[in-house]
């Protein structure tokens, strides 16, 4: 086998034209090229591939060796190859991608050459510089050979050995080229390129943003780990053996800041914990300023980065019923906020007998979402306190205590029942009392306010977060917030048929002539109730005294006056700290003669110490599984009865 040329096929020459000759020269080596075809065509013979390069010469005119600088490349073996770590499957696609980029850049672009392509590009009539490469076929670049293994795996130079049929292809290749030099086409005004590659399918449409919006929400790292970065990198040399952000930038890759932050965590979707944190502190009792503070700044800015959270408080008179309502949806949930709350307490007055399914009841409604952290009793006077389950880490030990006000103490009757803890650095004091009932007991009232505040003994061990505000003859004064609930028996100073007047007058939410003569909003402008106390705007009709079953308010001999017996007020340490969203009624639960009374407020929480006995994630998991498996029981129940509805309908045809 041999090329029409008489080149052969396992020689690499590369050949430069010199600027000497100018124009006439081109024309002789134009002249020189036909008078050597003629001469290969009269011979009829051709040099086989084993003849030396300086025979292969000969047929070339004299003329043209004189133009030609000719220099043997003496094939060298390949180079070891270079041992790289293992790529993962983001960087083998990533690199795929960012190859086929500089191969279609090669073809557009007239400045630059590619070797692997093996196109022939424009000659250059100026001789070769350094760092640039030769304007000849790039399989003939001696630095090639040696710096990519590639064009080693293709040249037949490289190999050590090598079939006919690549021999053929090579030789192919040269006799092309050199007989293109030749003719004279390499020295044209012209710029040969080759045809477009063209992809089978069309190729998906690529942002130049490589981070999605998916990701850096998903992935979002909290402020105080911005720094994670450059800590790993000093640390372990790299951030990610993945996709990471180092090597993003190192290729010029179009990234950003958020895709950078959303991939600082290399183990989970969890914040990174340093190993000095967790020495520093103990998760029970623990140092007083370790960074990273379980109730510290940065874990409760990461919960609640406005600082507030959502309670909800209600209270509900039950007159001892034993029949429960079938739903409580619209006590415990209400359709007007979009959310539900972070934390949830109930009290009840005069409870129902079976106080274990009450708040198995509870459970059932709020759902999985929360939990049960803490309940008491006091005779006939219950209180649940549910939280989030997200949230019970960041509770301290419950305390509760009770007081009885009626003379005789065995009937329990009347009296009030607290519930104590501190949320982050911020102590809270629920209570819900009974007082003593009468239109014109006002005093007795007030003597049960009076001896709840005195004889309440909280906290007990759960530390004061301000004692220097704090009186010995005042419970209410040792907590940060304070929320006070129940039914208070405070009534109406005018008679039956002047509120009905009214209350036929506006029979929405214009409730403000009634208030007039409410006792408890009289007695708390005075000063001698609730002091330090505050209500929300009342916009609901009075909660006592109902026909049980029905809208209308009490119908037997006695016709009580309608009045505004169940409250929730609230008192804080620090001014607006306790914002009040929602106070109202559940006028849909008639199972007793009183309606349930709720409001919902917003307070603001402050970071604490990890200097308190924790709860450390403790509530009742018992009623916790009984709640889930009887809402779920419930929810299969009621999708079977609606297919037998469906399935036991009957179509009449007219």
């Amino acid at each position: 086998m041999s090329t029409p040329n008489g080149f052969p096929q396992h020689s690499r020459v590369c050949v430069t034209r010199s600027m000497e000759g100018g124009a006439v020269q081109d024309l002789q080596a134009k002249k020189a090229g036909k008078a050597a075809k003629k001469e290969a065509r009269s011979d009829g013979a051709s040099p086989k591939i084993g003849t030396p390069i300086s025979e292969t010469l000969k047929l070339l005119p004299e003329e043209l060796k004189a133009n030609m600088k000719i220099k043997s490349i003496t094939p060298r073996p390949p180079r070891k190859p270079r041992l790289e770590r293992a790529a993962s499957l983001d960087e083998k696609s990533w690199r795929k991608w960012r190859r086929f980029r500089t191969s279609q850049e090669s073809l557009t672009d007239p400045n630059e050459t590619s070797s692997s392509n093996g196109s022939l590009q424009e000659a250059s009539p100026s001789p070769p510089t350094r760092g640039r490469a030769s304007p000849c076929n790039p399989c003939c670049q001696q630095d090639s050979l040696h710096s990519s293994p590639d064009a080693l795996e293709a040249s037949p130079v490289g190999k050590s050995r090598g079939g006919a049929s690549d021999l053929g292809k090579r030789a192919s290749e040269i006799s092309s080229a050199f007989g293109g030099l030749l003719r004279g086409k390499g020295f044209a005004g012209g710029k040969p390129r080759l045809s477009q590659i063209m992809p089978a399918r069309p190729l998906p449409p690529m942002e130049l943003n490589v981070a999605s919006h998916s990701l850096r929400t998903a992935n979002r790292i909290d402020s105080d780990c911005l720094d994670y970065r450059h800590y790993s990198q000093h640390k372990f040399g790299r951030v990610s053996s993945s996709l990471s952000d180092s090597r993003l930038q190192g290729n010029g890759t179009v990234y950003d800041n958020c895709s950078t932050d959303s991939m600082k965590s290399t183990f989970s979707l969890l914040t990174p914990i340093r190993a000095k944190d967790v020495r520093s502190r103990s998760y029970l009792e623990g140092s007083l300023l370790a960074s990273g503070a379980l109730l510290g700044a940065e874990e409760l800015s990461r919960y609640f980065p406005d600082r507030n959270v959502g309670i909800f408080v209600a209270t509900w008179n039950m007159q001892g019923q034993k029949e429960l309502p079938v739903n409580l949806d619209d006590f415990l949930l209400p359709t007007d906020p979009d959310f539900a709350q972070d934390m949830y307490v109930i009290g009840v007055q005069e409870g129902c007998p079976d106080r274990r399914e009450w708040e198995i009841r509870l459970q059932e409604t709020l759902g999985p979402h929360y939990v049960l952290l803490f309940s008491a009793a006091h005779g006939v006077l219950y209180m649940s306190v549910f939280i989030r389950r997200d949230l019970i880490w960041f509770c301290s030990e419950v305390e509760y205590a009770t007081v009885t006000t009626r003379i005789v103490s065995q009937i329990k009757t009347k009296g009030a029942l607290g519930i104590c803890f501190t949320f982050f650095g911020t102590s809270f004091l629920f209570i819900t009392s009974h007082f003593t009932s009468g239109d014109s007991k006002v005093n007795e009232r007030k003597l049960d306010y009076n001896k709840t505040i005195q004889a309440l003994t909280l906290p007990k061990n759960v530390p004061d977060t301000n004692p220097y505000r704090s009186s010995s003859s005042d419970v209410t004064t040792r907590f940060d917030e304070v929320f006070w609930f129940g039914d208070f028996n405070f009534r109406l100073n005018k008679d039956r048929e002047t509120v009905d007047s009214i209350l036929n007058q506006n029979p929405d939410t214009d409730v403000s002539k009634l208030l007039v003569y409410d006792q408890l909003t009289s007695e708390m402008s005075r000063g001698s109730i609730f002091k330090g106390f505050q209500e929300a705007d009342i916009h609901f009709r009075p909660s006592y005294k109902f026909d049980i079953g029905k809208d209308s308010y009490d119908t037997t001999s006695k016709q009580r006056t309608p009045s505004y017996t169940d409250r929730v007020v609230f008192r804080s340490r620090y001014k607006d700290d306790i914002q009040a969203v929602k106070y109202s009624s559940c006028p849909v639960i008639k199972t007793s003669d009183h309606r349930p009374v709720f409001a919902l407020f917003r307070v603001k929480v402050r970071p604490g110490r990890d200097n308190i006995p924790l709860a450390a994630g403790q509530f009742d998991r018992e009623l916790y599984l009984i709640g889930i498996r009887r809402r779920i029981t419930r929810e299969l129940q009621k999708r079977l009865e609606q297919k037998d509805q469906k399935s036991s309908s009957i179509c009449s045809i007219s």
